[in-house]
């Protein structure tokens, strides 16, 4: 994290050894010890402490951080509309047989269902997409790591991942047509 080593920039601008910081803050060097090695993370007295002593702005000190939280955040709505997509996926494709097998044509309502849900998620995907503007797989992959991708590189990948997006819906479409004749054989 960013603030760690701003922490120890700052702290070293105002020739302040760890031991003098922690007596200004009271807490303990280790206290400091751990904020500098990212252990921990200061409560928000300390920070505005900090910000004082230091002569610089909230914004100043924890900058860099609230971007990487921010980024954290969107990664993890991602990986929730992600999984819950690939949950309805499943449930659409492994529910068709047992519906049909135990309710007839009424019990394809389940899988109907399944698929509305997994649709819902999909556009979840799409907005968070369109929100973090990432229109390739490339820039999914960066952004994972977060990195950025130059418009260069965006352009030189975007036939490639049109290729991939082709490759994944044949293969989902391959997948789901074997597990759907897989649930209808042991309905």
């Amino acid at each position: 994290m960013n603030l760690s080593k701003q922490i120890k920039k700052y702290r070293e601008r105002e020739q302040f050894s760890q031991e003098v910081l922690a007596e200004k803050l009271y807490v303990s060097r280790q206290t400091i010890s751990n904020w500098e090695n990212e252990r921990s993370y200061p409560d928000i007295h300390n920070l505005l402490l900090m910000s004082v002593l230091f002569a610089v702005t909230l914004d100043e000190l924890v900058k860099g951080d609230v971007e990487m939280m921010r980024k954290e955040l969107d990664k993890q709505q991602w990986n929730k509309w992600t999984a819950l997509m690939i949950i309805g996926m499943l449930g659409t494709i492994l529910s068709i047989g047992p519906g049909i097998r135990y309710l007839g044509k009424p019990g394809l309502v389940i899988p109907a269902l399944f698929a509305v849900f997994m649709m819902y998620a999909a556009f979840k995907v799409e907005k968070l997409k369109k929100d973090l503007q990432l229109k390739t797989y490339s820039q999914i992959v960066a952004f994972y790591d977060g990195k950025t991708l130059s418009e260069k590189d965006v352009n030189k990948n975007a036939r490639k991942d049109f290729w991939i997006k082709v490759a994944l819906v044949i293969g989902f479409g391959i997948v789901g047509g074997v597990l759907a004749a897989i649930s209808l054989l042991f309905a």
